[in-house]
Parts: structure tokens; sequence; C-alpha cells
């Protein structure tokens, strides 16, 4: 079966979306029969990819159609049930792909709660009733304030490790010491607890924010969302704009777009990423783009793209290495480049601008072989040029092919390549590229708004290899062949490995440490094995271990 990632309120399954003037209610209420896949029931309110793409929707549109939004409440329509995080069935009978992707994909969503919260102006408070578990606790972790109600029976775990021998695969181990900095030995308690911790011990020991009766938890919530109201001199000031569902046409070879065009080479175990730079001016103003809505390039290309790189995550995991190309004018997409860093106080601008960021980082974060190809006709231009830093490899032609009556391909640096899109390390991609030689940073700073052809970009440090028309076709398919040779596995750690350099995060953390220790713990017989405590959760027998420490 095929995941669709587009969705909308009118289709949720799982969510509740209720706008009370500056207040959004996310309301968790999870259908048990309405899973991905066919095996398992989403009992307890728990989780499988799909309760996720319907939160990733909600928080989206929340940034873009609703920016006056305020204050997001996650709650829960059960009052016995927060959550229990993700469904244990479905994690035992997916495939070791799918396990690790479901993280990957869980964790950006989380982050993209916390990129709203630092950049949207928006203030996420969880109410914890009743339990609140494994993943759904960890949900809980990405908001701002915790809010639980003392009733006795309400409760936050993280049982992964005693109950079924994996980690917590949604940050939060990494969460609880680096983001609440509890103290590592309450961490491990807590950790390896399979009950949890009830109200005053949870906020004894940092785990949440407060503790509320039940029959005041009304006031309370009242209190603590006029506490957090934006200043009335930006209220009611911005007008959002509806995430109309993206035009797609796939088939076994081709998804395409508008602006992205995905070919399929199944042979080769590839494909090819054209992104189509704007064939149009900038909007004249802000209200121009506003008027644009959805259907501005700069907004479209990011929804697209982002929707093209999870499909290939989760429906194509044969296909290992993505080729990146663009083709259009690059003067255009330079007007288009300039128009988002002069309006970047504009929130529609700046949305747009920390949409990009995250498309960016999820092309960062995904586990195949990156390359850029930089032909006559590319435009990796300012904004663009983000994509080819990306990569693990760029290729660049030096001069032009026979016949092809296109220029030479170039690429130019603006602004938008020195601070605007960082990286999971918090850097951006030039400065992670150059660690060992920060003055080429400040150098290339200099040569903003300049064409730089290949042997310039060779020499200075843009593109790994830069071969003239005799030996172009020949190095990239040598390429190609060389890479499918190789294991995946290897590659998929070579790979993330090299791409965060520097210093380390929250984030990298989290999807370098975490993500890698719970790719090979999935695949250990101790959880994922027929006798494993991943198969034999609530079977009541309990996991058999290999006592053998590696």
């Amino acid at each position: 079966m095929e995941i669709d990632f587009q969705t909308d309120p009118q289709r949720y399954k799982h969510w509740h979306l209720r706008l009370d003037g500056r207040v959004a209610h996310l309301i968790l209420d999870v259908d048990e029969d309405g899973g991905l896949f066919n095996g398992y029931q989403l009992k307890l309110n728990s989780y499988d990819l799909g309760v996720d793409i319907e939160l990733n929707d909600a928080i989206q549109r929340l940034r873009f159609e609703h920016p006056d939004v305020s204050i997001v409440l996650l709650e829960s329509a059960n009052p016995t049930v927060f959550s229990s995080g993700a469904n244990i069935r479905m994690l035992a009978g997916a495939s070791h792909a799918h396990k690790v992707n479901f993280c990957k994909f869980t964790n950006e969503t989380r982050n993209a709660i916390e990129d709203a919260s630092a950049w949207s102006q928006k203030t996420f408070i969880s109410v914890i009733q009743g339990t609140c578990a494994g993943g759904g606790y960890e949900l809980a972790l990405a908001t701002d304030h915790i809010l639980m109600a003392d009733d006795g029976s309400s409760s936050i775990a993280l049982p992964e490790v005693p109950l079924l021998a994996v980690l917590p695969g949604t940050g939060g181990l990494t969460r609880i010491t680096d983001k609440r900095k509890v103290r590592r030995d309450i961490a491990d308690v807590f950790s390896t607890l399979e009950e949890g911790v009830r109200g005053p011990k949870a906020l004894t020991w940092g785990l949440i924010d407060q503790t509320v009766p039940p029959s005041e938890l009304a006031g309370v919530i009242e209190h603590l969302v006029c506490q957090r109201e934006e200043p009335p001199h930006t209220a009611g000031n911005r007008k959002g704009i509806i995430l109309k569902p993206l035009e797609r046409n796939s088939s076994d070879r081709t998804v395409s777009y508008s602006t992205v065009r995905v070919d399929k080479n199944r042979t080769g175990r590839t494909a090819t990423l054209t992104i189509s730079g704007p064939q149009s001016a900038a909007p004249e103003n802000n209200d121009a783009l506003s008027a644009s809505g959805a259907a501005a390039w700069v907004l479209r290309c990011a929804r697209e793209l982002d929707d093209a790189l999870l499909h290939l995550r989760f429906n194509e995991p044969d296909l290992g290495v993505l080729i990146f190309r663009t083709e259009g004018d690059s003067a255009t997409a330079l007007h288009h480049d300039a128009f988002l860093n002069q309006h970047a106080e504009h929130w529609l601008v700046r949305e747009i601008m920390l949409y990009w960021k995250r498309v960016l980082k999820r092309i960062d974060l995904t586990s195949r072989s990156l390359v850029a190809v930089i032909d006559p006709g590319s435009c990796f231009v300012g904004l663009l040029a983000e994509v080819m830093f990306a990569c693990d490899r760029t290729y660049m032609l030096m001069g032009q092919l026979d016949g092809d009556p296109r220029p030479s391909p170039v690429a130019t640096l603006t602004t938008s390549n020195f601070g605007p899109y960082p990286m999971s390390n918090d850097l951006t991609r030039l400065k992670t590229r150059f660690l060992g030689r920060p003055s080429a940073v400040t150098e290339l700073f200099d040569l903003i708004g300049n064409p730089l052809p290949a042997q310039i970009c060779l020499d200075l440090g843009l593109v790994t290899f830069a071969f003239d028309e005799l030996d172009w076709e020949d190095e990239i398919r040598i390429f190609l062949e060389e890479r499918s040779a190789f294991s995946p596995d290897a590659l998929i750690g070579l790979e993330a490995n090299l791409r965060f350099p520097g210093p380390e995060t929250m984030e990298t953390k989290i999807f370098g440490r975490l993500s890698a220790w719970q790719n090979w713990i999935f695949q250990r017989g101790n959880a994922a094995g027929e006798r494993g405590a991943l198969r034999r959760y609530g079977s009541g027998q309990k996991g058999t271990f290999d006592p053998e420490r590696t």
C-alpha cells in the first residue's frame, strides 16, 4: 500500500482541531479501527504513522492558515488516557525500514512543534489526564508547558526499556536531560519504571511543569492562556492563507508536481528529483504574496519537495540514491530569493522561510545517498543552492554539452546561504562544509551575487568534482554504479556520520545518537526476535534476552 502524506482537517480520523479565538484545541481522539495498515487496533489513543501525518498537517495549518492563534492546547478526548504512545502491534509487525522511518517522521513532527514555539509565536500546552506513556509523553515533552491532573491516577512513563527492550523512539531520553534538565540518575530511574510516576513525583523530578486538582483544571488552563496571549498590537493583523491540496500525478516510474518531478530508475536503484525554478517574477509586495497564497512558487515548491521526499522515504525503500537537479532561469530564481530576504519580517514570508528550513533538514536527514548534478539550464542559486549543499557530493559540468544551446552552468550565492536555513547542528551548510576553515565562509560572503562557473566553484570548494563534456557522463555513471554496489547499511552509517560535523545540539542527538541506536536495537533478537520483548508484548510472556553486552 502506498502511503499518502496529504490530508486536511475534514479527513482527519484521529485529531479534532477546534478554534476558539486565539486558542486552538488540538484534541487526540484516535479511531481504533483507523490504522494505516491491517492487523492491529489503535487502542488507548495509541498511534501509528497515520496519526502523525494528521498531526503534522495540523501544525502546518496552524502556522499558515491561523497565524493569529497564539495558544495550542494538546488534549485528549478520553479522560482516562492522554496517549499510550506508538502502537506496539504496529511496531512488531512493521518492516525494519518502516519502523525507523516512522521514528524519524515522528521526531521531525515534534521538532516542528518546537520550531513553531521558537519562531511562530505559538505556545503549546499539554493537558494530561489519565495515562500518558511512551510516545504520548514524548509528544508532551515537545510542548512548552506540561500540565497534569493531580487525581491519583494520571501518570507519565517511558516504559520502552523494561517492557519492549527498545528505546523511546521520539527523543524522550534526550529531551528529559537536555531540555528539561532532569538529573541523569533520576532520568535513569524514571526510564526503567514500567508503571511510571504520578503528579507529585513527576513535578518533583522536573518531568512536568504543573499539577492541578481536576476541579481546578479549567480555571488553570484559562489562566495560562491569559498569561501567554500575544500583545494587543499584534492581534488580528495577520490573515492566513489556505493550504490547498497539492496537484500530483503518479505512476510506477514518475511522480510529478507543478515544480518538482521525480523520475525513478528501478534498475539503477536511483531517483532523480528535478526542481523547476519560478517561471514568473517574484511578487511585487507582501500583499501580492498573500493574494497568491499557496500558489506562490516559493511555497508551492517547498510543499511539493517535502511531499516527494516523504514519498521516497516510505514508498520507495529500494531507491538508494537521490539525484537532485534544477532547471530554470537563474535570474528569476534570484529575484524570488531576494524577495524573501528583503521581506523576512513579514509573517507569511517568515513562515515560508521556516518551512524551507524544515524541508532542507528533511533532505539532510534522509537516509539515502544524495548527489547534486549541475548542468546547463540549472538554477542552483540562493535558496536552491542550499539543496546542493545538503548533498553528499556535487558534480558540475565544466563548459557546455555539444549541441546544447544553453549557457554553461553557474552557481550563485546570496544571503540565503549565510544564515536563514541552518542545519540541525545550528550551523549553516557552508559553515558545516568549511568547519576547519572558517575564513573560507568569509571569503565566500564577498562573492554574493556573482555567477560562479565550474572551475571557480571547484577551486572554492563549493562542488566535489567538475568535469568537461568528455568525462561528464562517464564519471556520473561510474559514481552511480559504485554506489549501488556498496552495502546500504554501511552507506547509511557513513552518510549519517559525515553530515553533521561541529557542535552537538538536542536535535542532532535525537536524530544521530538516538535514531542510530534505535536502528540497531530494532534488529536485535532481544527486541525483534521471535522471543523478543517487542513481539511478546501483550502475550503474557516476557521476552527472552541474550545476556551478552557488546
